[in-house]
């Protein structure tokens, strides 16, 4: 029986009153079991305070509003206004009184509109579906509009349950790029990341390895099977922690023609995580903020323990990842792989960019590669993590705002994917 709005207003307000509190212990009280086994208490924690520091601090939290859900389940939204602008806190109540989905939208109901560089004229997309089973995921192929063959790359979104745009409010950064290249004479392959298309069905070891190798491999494979690609000319495309696997994914199949990395990482990942919440909790000082810096000081101290086992429990650790996850990230050197690697590279980084930094990661990628004719290394000032185009001290909540990927970084994709991998531009 679909749970009463009356119910589903009640159970919002004491998310709302919580939250107010900044008690997530007790939130994560509220939530089904999947949505507890899938969002700890400090991950919300860490969401929620990233959320509100972008936005100034939050002020007040609205009457919650009920509307249509799905199945046997109510969707309540909760605005949240703050210093400077608002979000909302999304759910879904079930007929259990539970919660049983939950998310912080930024963009109050914008959508994706087609950046100016994209012409829909001159490509055309079709469905596929990557990797065998279960885990199969869905994705998409654009084609540019001709006989070809065509350079083409794979895509390879960040860390999280990303979908193949890598949607995010308003914002796809990953259709901006397949729109952009595909109008550029690019064949672009993108795709579900499987933490997205099917969180259920993830074993308890799961790693980054098995997040990502197995789809991006099988994505290269269709590509070479399309009559419209030059089959040597096949290359991946990673954004910040798609980036740091590619030289992994490139690795296991040498016939992979180049790299294209934007904001990958170097830094090991849990001490990115604290470096980016101090910097946070600096744009909203507070007791919640310095609790959860406080936190994930102590997770990240038990990921770089040497005495980290498999079984140790996520909840002891950064983001809510599992041990097995900590484990593999910790054994794999992105550098260091990528120096092994005879294909050309080109590495652009934002220099607005808070999450992945110039300082912070950017130079090793530099130490390792900036002396090889064919790896090709930049800094596009301007830009933030998604390579969308700013000015002042960054935030997450520009992150909200609608916008595009630079037409400078697609044109300079495009430009080294067209005219010829690590030759100067121009070069026959």
């Amino acid at each position: 029986m679909r749970m009463n709005k009356g119910g589903a207003l009640e159970a919002a307000r004491r998310l709302a009153a919580l939250l107010q509190a900044e008690r997530f212990g007790e939130i994560v009280g509220l939530f089904a079991p999947p949505l507890r086994a899938a969002v700890s208490a400090e991950a919300l924690r860490l969401a929620w305070t990233a959320e509100a520091a972008g936005q100034g601090g939050v002020k007040v939290i609205e009457e919650p509003v009920t509307e249509a859900g799905e199945a046997d389940l109510v969707c309540v939204r909760i605005p949240v206004t703050c210093a400077n602008g608002s979000f909302t806190v999304v759910t879904s109540v079930g007929d259990d009184g539970l919660l049983h989905g939950l998310r912080l939208d930024p963009h109050g109901g914008a959508e994706w509109q087609p950046p100016h560089y994209a012409d829909a004229d001159r490509f055309t997309e079709r469905d596929v579906l990557l990797g065998p089973g279960p885990l199969a995921v869905p994705g998409t192929l654009s084609l540019p509009i001709g006989s070809g063959p065509w350079p083409a790359v794979v895509l390879l979104s960040g860390g999280g349950a990303f979908d193949r745009d890598e949607s995010s409010g308003p914002n796809k950064p990953l259709k901006d790029l397949a729109w952009g290249l595909a109008s550029r004479q690019v064949a672009v392959l993108r795709f579900d990341k499987v933490t997205f298309a099917h969180p259920d069905r993830l074993p308890s070891d799961f790693t980054m390895a098995d997040e990502y190798l197995p789809h991006a491999l099988a994505a290269v494979r269709l590509l070479r099977q399309q009559p419209e690609v030059a089959p040597e000319r096949i290359h991946l495309l990673g954004h910040s922690m798609g980036g740091k696997v590619a030289p992994r994914i490139a690795a296991a199949d040498p016939s992979i023609a180049g790299l294209i990395l934007l904001a990958a990482d170097t830094q090991p990942m849990h001490e990115s995580a604290v470096r980016v919440a101090r910097y946070l909790a600096e744009l909203a000082p507070g007791p919640s903020a310095e609790e959860a810096v406080s936190a994930l000081v102590q997770q990240a101290a038990s990921v770089a323990d040497p005495e980290l086992a498999p079984d140790t429990p996520s909840s002891l650790l950064p983001l809510g990842l599992s041990a097995a996850y900590w484990l593999d990230l910790r054994a794999y050197d992105p550098v260091a792989t990528a120096a092994q690697l005879v294909c050309p590279m080109l590495i652009l980084q934002g220099g607005r960019d808070y999450q992945v930094t110039v300082a912070d990661d950017l130079t090793g990628w530099q130490r390792a590669l900036a002396h090889r004719p064919e790896v090709t290394i930049r800094i596009h000032e301007e830009t933030n993590h998604l390579f969308f185009p700013g000015t002042g001290q960054p935030t997450p909540a520009e992150y909200a705002q609608p916008g595009h990927v630079d037409p400078a970084v697609v044109d300079e994709i495009a430009t080294w994917l067209t005219v010829g991998e690590g030759m100067p531009y121009g070069a026959a």
